[in-house]
């Protein structure tokens, strides 16, 4: 099992959110050192040109980080909705969760808003992206269930206005 001093939780979090699809890349991650590679077929491993297929990309020990479902993202948003004390701000923030195009909506609305209400979103979306990180390694087994446990203590929700 990996440390999880010893693992990039920032481009974790790039490698998670990436909603694009596997048709041209894949995020990747190797289980014995932590390290994260991005992987496309024409630049291959860190667009070092080592055209591997996929097929080599498991030979390698390689594990694939598959991407959060973005319900995942869309109740961080949520949450951060309701948790709001401005009913105008909290009531903004949830219209532009209701309908088409919600991310797109709710980061507009977001950056509207009062400048503590676009910080404080800004501490929790960053929060819970690296608690969803290190949920995602203890899921996969590839760090102890305790390290996720004590990381979640040591970060918890940042306060919202």
């Amino acid at each position: 099992m990996l440390a999880l001093a010893g693992i990039d939780l920032d481009e974790l979090t790039t490698a998670l959110q990436d909603q694009g699809g596997y048709d041209d890349h894949r995020w990747l991650i190797d289980p014995a050192t932590g390290e994260i590679a991005f992987w496309t077929p024409e630049l291959g491993l860190d667009g070092r040109g080592d055209a591997a297929d996929e097929e080599e990309l498991d030979e390698r020990g390689l594990f694939p980080i598959d991407p959060i479902p973005s319900r995942v993202w869309y109740r961080d948003m949520a949450d951060f909705a309701a948790r709001l004390t401005d009913d105008g701000a909290r009531r903004r923030l949830a219209r532009a969760l209701d309908g088409r195009g919600p991310f797109r909506l709710f980061g507009n609305a977001v950056h509207r808003e009062r400048a503590d209400v676009l910080t404080a979103w800004n501490a929790l979306r960053n929060t819970r992206a690296l608690r969803h990180a290190v949920d995602w390694l203890a899921d996969n087994n590839l760090i102890p269930e305790a390290e996720a446990t004590a990381f979640h203590a040591a970060h918890p929700d940042p306060p919202v206005p």
